[in-house]
């Protein structure tokens, strides 16, 4: 297999873009990447893009063709391919992406993720949004998506003490973290106290431990290291490229305040980049809600089970801490645009571990992770760069 580098990355604003369109995001995010990477599009050899559900929110589907047309390539015949995991669609296509440069199948590839969120009403979002869950055997029986991640937080409380402040202390955290980043959706400050006392959606989750609905799209280009030398002076290699499953729905899990498929994919990709938890140097993590970071960091490796509550509370997980998680804002505060998350977490590591992460960035960053999930855990997908061979 060959080693394989990201030459280049670009991303939109994230936010409520209401006069743009799905196609205007995608290719801005596209073409800055290839700026960045200082390649042309004839030398694109395959595209794999990131979307959820462009059928229930544009109302369009074959996203491939789609993406290849207004991207300027389809005269040019490139393969593009749309690729759908849920809220993990961006993280699988950058999978797919290093697979097919890594097996020599492609040489230069583009990894991206779009997604357009608001051009619907907010019930028809959250309806799409349920449909990472098991639609008849949870959204049927009235479970809502913030419902099934609130039942994890309850059991995670009861079993290990988890405090309704820690969970409100990761929001805070990801909302001074995106103040640093102009393109995140919400650079605006909160307290403890307006987290605990926002809006109840689903006990104990409030307003302010739910991401948001978002715009916007990203964009990574990926090379085998023999190609990359001749595009880039700073490249970033992916290490370790991990996969795992789990049952769709919540009632059949071993546990359901650990995210097997986190775990699995964790350790397949610690094994492949010959590393362990405490190698890591930051991680972008799928905070789609704050009790989804705390399961994060402890499902990865980063503390003990039980323990991710009071290593939140203790600054572990700032930006000046042992392990700094979301230094973006994460979703929670850079923003959710689903088919996109996945990507634009490479995207921060890569900044960060060039050193171009500006206000936000984390001295002496070497080694990156990042990882996405899909509905409540039935994807799983762990990323390890470095900017070590």
């Amino acid at each position: 297999m060959r080693e394989v580098v990201i030459i280049g990355v670009g991303c939109t604003n994230f936010g409520e873009m209401w006069d743009r369109s799905f196609r205007d995001i995608f290719v801005e995010a596209g073409l800055s990447a290839l700026e960045d990477a200082s390649i042309h599009g004839e030398e694109i050899d395959a595209l794999y893009v990131g979307n959820m559900s462009a059928g229930k929110f544009i109302d369009q589907e074959h996203i491939g063709s789609l993406i290849a047309d207004y991207a300027g390539l389809a005269s040019l015949h490139v393969p593009s391919v749309r690729v759908e995991a849920a809220c993990a669609s961006g993280g699988l296509a950058l999978s797919q992406g290093v697979l097919a440069v890594a097996s020599g199948y492609h040489d230069i590839v583009v990894a991206a993720g779009v997604e357009k969120m608001t051009d619907v009403g907010t019930g028809v979002a959250i309806d799409a949004l349920a449909s990472a869950a098991d639609r008849e055997w949870e959204v049927l029986m009235g479970a809502t998506f913030p419902g099934l991640y609130a039942m994890i937080a309850r059991l995670h409380m009861h079993k290990y003490g988890t405090t309704r402040e820690q969970l409100a202390m990761v929001a805070v955290k990801n909302h001074l973290n995106a103040t640093m980043n102009p393109k995140a959706q919400y650079r605006k400050e909160i307290s403890l106290g307006e987290v605990m006392n926002s809006t109840l959606i689903a006990d104990p989750l409030r307003l302010f431990d739910c991401s948001p609905i978002t715009d916007g799209a990203a964009a990574v280009v990926l090379a085998p290291a023999e190609i990359a030398r001749k595009h880039t002076d700073a490249p970033v290699y992916v290490k370790a490229s991990a996969h795992a499953t789990d049952t769709i729905s919540l009632h059949d899990r071993r546990d359901i305040t650990t995210l097997d498929a986190t775990v699995h994919a964790a350790k397949k990709a610690y094994e492949m980049a010959s590393i362990e938890p405490k190698d890591v140097d930051l991680a972008e993590v799928h905070d789609c809600f704050t009790i989804a970071e705390i399961c994060a960091i402890e499902d990865l490796g980063f503390v003990p089970k039980g323990k991710g509550g009071p290593a939140t509370e203790e600054g572990m997980t700032a930006l000046d801490g042992k392990i700094p998680v979301n230094p973006s804002g994460g979703l929670k505060a850079c923003g959710h645009p689903v088919g996109a998350t996945g990507i634009k977490q490479a995207v921060e590591i890569v900044l960060q571990l060039r050193g171009e992460a500006g206000k936000r960035q984390v001295g002496g960053a070497e080694v990156g992770l990042t990882h996405n999930v899909g509905g409540t855990g039935g994807t799983a997908v762990v990323h390890i760069l470095s900017i070590n061979r």
